[in-house]
């Protein structure tokens, strides 16, 4: 689990990887390798006791480790690291609330019941919420999350991810009640507010604790599943708005609300459970709970021995610390200010600009497809219909994006997804500008309409099979390990800023 820094080069380091070119090949050769490694610069097991604050420092173990980890193929990683990704994936599914509640709003905006209860009766006798209360609903959510992400990239260096995993659950089903018994435009803007606070928290340190527990191997995919708990939230979202369309009475919204009870409960008890980063415990100096917690991250192979098994761990322990010393040396703080000084300002500035491009490639139409869908002419049953569809795509883009990865680089994929989908949203234009002509028929089935919603399901597509997850990939890769929370909050509050 060493993270993806450059290294100064070392023919003799290249020389020893020539020698050993099976260790890519076989888990065990790998872990017997380290376990040789670490025998031959330790004395013995019991005088190398990873409970203590002080490690002998060898180039050899923290090599080996660094070297076994680094040529780690994608089968070795999910053999070697099964509750690593189980956690990872469990920890991600805080998100799925977060995608479930952010589409909410901008969803019932399309809906009657919701209209008349919250919106401005019209000259024509229809209801419809003002463009800056719309706004202030969506926005409100914005700023909520915009103090949550400060706080937590403050709080979690503190008390570490698992606590404020626990505080954030704890806080979101308190603010839940406020939206669901809001009367008034005013209070359910205070509830969004209040809710965005530990949706802010869900976005750091879920993104920090799958790049923090798994394998160089693994990471991509399980930081990438971060934006598939978006969208599984989103799908979600649109499969309880679909089922409620024909709901006329205050329920068709007051449910949906009161649905997003179900989720914080069962992963609050999950998180009680799950291992805190080890990278959390080496920068608190507990490194008798970093090898606690590496122990429950990965599974010892069934050739290697107890004793071997433990001097893996400690030699991965020693790659970790060798990482952490290293940064420390090149003056890395943990503060917001450490963000922007040295390498790590162009760190900084990369991770900002890559979560800045997912929203500038207009994002946002996916937010409030339905109410889009309604004003491109079509009805609301379809509208919503074509939002359930859209975050299908999604999924399915997210699942088409690992395939991606493997055969091309993050820059590659992020360019590209960047260019079709400018593309998209301009053929949408296009398209919106042309005048419809007026027909006696009620039907919304006119090729112009349609057309338009094929873009924006193209637009869906190609977003998650690009944009979306690549960005969760790279922006766990680009931080230094001691300020990847904090970098990481700055990034999406700029998101959040833009949006």
């Amino acid at each position: 689990m060493t993270p993806i820094t450059p290294k100064p080069h070392d023919d003799s380091v290249h020389a020893n990887d020539e020698k050993q070119p099976q260790q890519s090949h076989s888990e065990t050769i790998t872990s017997a390798s380290i376990s040789k490694t670490i025998s031959s610069t330790l004395p013995s097991a019991s005088k190398c006791d990873p409970a203590t604050p002080i490690f002998p420092r060898s180039a050899s173990v923290a090599e080996a480790t660094i070297n076994a980890e680094h040529s780690m193929t994608l089968h070795q990683g999910i053999r070697q690291f099964p509750k690593a990704i189980a956690w990872s994936v469990v920890i991600s599914l805080t998100l799925v609330m977060e995608g479930y509640s952010t589409i909410l709003v901008p969803n019932l905006f399309a809906m009657d019941p919701f209209r008349r209860r919250f919106g401005d009766l019209l000259p024509n006798g229809s209801y419809e919420i003002s463009a800056n209360w719309q706004t202030a609903l969506v926005n409100g959510g914005l700023a909520g999350q915009i103090l949550g992400l400060f706080v937590t990239g403050t709080v979690a260096e503190r008390i570490g991810y698992r606590h404020t995993l626990m505080v954030g659950l704890t806080a979101m089903n308190l603010f839940i009640f406020v939206t669901f018994f809001a009367g008034s435009k005013g209070v359910l803007l205070a509830g969004q507010c209040l809710l965005g606070m530990p949706w802010g928290m869900f976005q750091c340190v879920c993104t920090v604790y799958a790049a923090d527990v798994c394998p160089v191997a693994l990471r991509a995919y399980l930081t990438t599943w971060v934006n598939a708990c978006w969208v599984l939230g989103q799908l979600i979202a649109s499969i309880v708005m679909r089922g409620m369309i024909s709901d006329m009475t205050e329920w068709s919204y007051r449910i949906p609300f009161g649905l997003q009870w179900i989720f914080p409960l069962p992963i609050l008890v999950a998180v009680c459970f799950a291992p805190e980063s080890p990278w959390w415990f080496i920068r608190q100096n507990r490194f008798a709970d970093a090898k606690a917690s590496l122990h429950r991250l990965r599974t010892k192979p069934k050739s290697v021995s107890d004793v071997e098994f433990d001097l893996v761990l400690v030699g991965t322990m020693e790659g970790m610390i060798e990482t952490n010393d290293r940064e420390q040396r090149m003056q890395t703080g943990t503060s917001y200010k450490d963000c922007f000084k040295g390498v790590d300002r162009r760190r900084t500035e990369i991770t900002c600009m890559v979560w800045i491009i997912q929203i500038l490639c207009g994002s946002t139409f996916m937010g409030f497809s339905t109410y889009f869908y309604e004003q491109a002419g079509i009805a609301s049953s379809h509208a919503f219909t074509l939002s359930l569809a859209q975050f299908a795509l999604g999924l399915i883009g997210v699942i088409i994006s690992w395939a991606l990865m493997s055969h091309f680089g993050r820059r590659t994929l992020y360019l590209s997804g960047q260019t079709l989908t400018c593309l998209f949203v301009l053929l949408i234009g296009i398209l919106a500008c042309i005048p419809q002509p007026r027909t006696n028929t009620t039907s919304t089935f006119t090729p112009l309409n349609w057309s338009i919603a094929a873009l924006l399901l193209a637009f869906t597509l190609t977003y998650d099979a690009t944009l979306g997850p690549i960005c969760y990939a790279l922006v766990s890769e680009m931080p230094s390990t001691r300020l990847r929370s904090k970098t990481i909050v700055l990034a999406r509050n700029c998101y959040n800023e833009i949006l």
